[in-house]
């Protein structure tokens, strides 16, 4: 209850939200609380973009591109105040312990964000980005005292889990308030902290039941 999705609708606010099939339910059906579909159809756009079936090493770009695509397409057609994409491959690519193929997947989910921050850059908007957790970060298992560890052929294990590793967290563009920092009193921030940090970047205060905003 009282997710983010459903204050933007109720604060009258548009908004588009994009994935491929793998990600899909992250940026909609989780994204709102593990409830589907829309708090109302005419502020919001939900665009899924079919996943290839095929494993995901042998397609290591995923649908990257076409993500962008659509988020540039919404971001162009100035009808929406929030733009929320989700990109696949790092992860999914990532669990298959491929390093080649995550390297790959890696390059081109960097080429693509770094399209859709130009171009918010360009609009005069502002930006928000992070992760959900780690995963192509460590592509190795390691011993409790973090050394690699190796198969019997000298080779070394893979690792196809998620990392628990903190993942990071970035504001800017133009239309970011001048004199915004981020809090260094809160030790234990996580992903929670997400929700009240774009609504106060948007110009809002955030529920009070909501853990508290990253910026200052």
């Amino acid at each position: 209850e009282r997710t983010s999705g459903e204050w933007l609708a109720k604060n009258g606010l548009k908004t588009f939200a994009c994935s491929e099939t793998q990600k899909f339910g992250h940026v909609t059906f989780f994204w709102n609380g593990n409830r589907s579909g829309y708090f109302n159809e005419e502020l919001e756009t939900y665009v899924e973009i079919p996943s290839d079936n095929v494993p995901f090493n042998e397609a290591p770009l995923m649908k990257a591109r076409e993500i962008t695509a659509a988020g540039k397409e919404a971001l162009l057609s100035g009808k929406y105040d929030v733009v929320r994409v989700n990109y696949a491959n790092p992860d999914m690519v990532g669990h298959t312990g491929n390093m080649a193929a995550t390297v790959a997947a890696c390059e081109e989910c960097d080429a693509c964000v770094k399209e859709l921050l130009d171009l918010v850059e360009d609009m005069g908007g502002m930006y928000l980005v992070t992760a959900d957790h780690g995963n192509a970060d460590d592509m190795v298992q390691r011993s409790k005292k973090g050394e690699p560890l190796k198969a019997d052929d000298g080779t070394f294990l893979p690792l196809t889990s998620h990392t628990l590793a903190p993942v990071p967290v970035a504001i800017g563009g133009p239309a970011l308030p001048a004199g915004v920092k981020f809090r260094d009193d809160l030790p234990k921030a996580g992903l929670a902290n997400v929700t009240a940090t774009y609504m106060n970047l948007m110009g809002y205060a955030a529920p009070a039941e909501m853990e508290p905003s990253l910026i200052a």
